[in-house]
């Protein structure tokens, strides 16, 4: 009897119990092995304690750039496997799309919505990209139209540079029109784990709540990052550690505040072919926190010997077989 007051009087003030006895938590009726946390309610991480969430999350719009014909822009170099380009496109979205659906199932009450920009594919390669998106529910497939930005984007030495810097623009002006709260930029040569997209977004709204900021994230642990030996710092995600970085490439997570609040950056980085081409999102990383996790929860298909090179300690292989889709 005493007990269960005791415990009715912590839930009143706001206070959570553990039992280290029998490993449960009984304020929150939980084992402690069990995702003690509340989405936009509150954070718990063991035995770190409880985050209160300031920064709650409604909407999450995703921009999934496809290019199904370029094999490597500006490398003449194959990928890891050695596939077709439209091979890489498709096990990326069809691991976007389970990664979606796990997001789903633990975090109802986010709005989810696909938006498929896709440049120039065969009618064959679309109709792939078709069938595999209408296993989600909310998409929308929409085809570049390089005449848009014919009076934008400075001449380039080649179309494909052309055609990558339109369709990047294109992505940041859907995500700047059509978001209304989280958006996720993401090229199509990367595998997600299952459980990438419920790890950011919870991720997000702790370390957003700490920080009282929104912040930049990227999902692949890229290897280039540590060979500078730069001083990072070390945070605490929802199931994993993310570490401050200060770049990426065009696959990252932001808020739509921060895309309007560094329009000029975003569109500056699609005007020209700069070196770095993320050279002015990078500019952005000086004002803002950019986060990366430890380990992956993407793998960037690139070439084995790329200079930004493929994330440490994951099974590649098995990853890549899973992801195949069966039509």
């Amino acid at each position: 009897m005493i007990k269960k007051i005791f415990i009715k009087l912590a839930r009143l003030m706001g206070y959570e119990i553990i039992d280290q006895n029998n490993f449960v938590s009984p304020t929150l009726n939980k084992e402690l092995n069990e995702d003690l946390s509340d989405f936009n309610n509150q954070s718990i991480i063991l035995p770190l304690g409880k985050i209160k969430i300031t920064r709650k999350i409604n909407s999450l719009l995703i921009v999934f750039r496809t290019n199904t014909s370029v094999e490597i822009w500006d490398q003449n170099k194959k990928r890891l496997f050695e596939y077709p380009k439209i091979e890489y496109s498709t096990r990326s979205l069809n691991s976007l799309i389970k990664s979606i659906k796990f997001l789903r199932k633990k975090l109802p009450e986010i709005s989810v919505e696909l938006v498929i920009l896709d440049d120039n594919s065969k009618n064959e390669n679309l109709e792939k990209i078709k069938k595999i998106s209408q296993q989600e529910k909310n998409v929308k497939i929409i085809s570049l139209d390089h005449n848009e930005y014919k009076k934008i984007i400075k001449e380039q030495k080649s179309i494909e540079t052309f055609s990558n810097l339109a369709s990047l623009l294109k992505s940041f002006e859907i995500g700047k029109d059509k978001g209304e709260d989280l958006v996720f930029f993401v090229e199509d040569d990367y595998l997600h784990f299952e459980s990438m997209l419920e790890e950011m977004i919870s991720s997000f709204q702790r370390i957003a709540s700490q920080l009282n900021k929104d912040i930049f994230m990227s999902p692949s642990d890229y290897p280039y990052l540590y060979m500078n030996n730069e001083k990072t710092n070390i945070l605490i995600g929802n199931k994993r550690h993310w570490r401050t970085i200060n770049k990426t490439l065009c696959t990252f997570l932001t808020s739509k505040k921060l895309i309007n609040h560094y329009w000029d950056n975003f569109r500056n980085s699609c005007i020209d072919r700069h070196d770095p081409f993320e050279k002015h999102l990078n500019e952005i990383y000086k004002k803002e926190i950019c986060i990366s996790p430890i380990k992956s929860l993407s793998l960037h298909l690139t070439n084995i010997n790329s200079s930004y090179g493929l994330a440490p300690f994951i099974n590649y292989k098995e990853l890549w077989e899973e992801n195949r889709f069966e039509d």
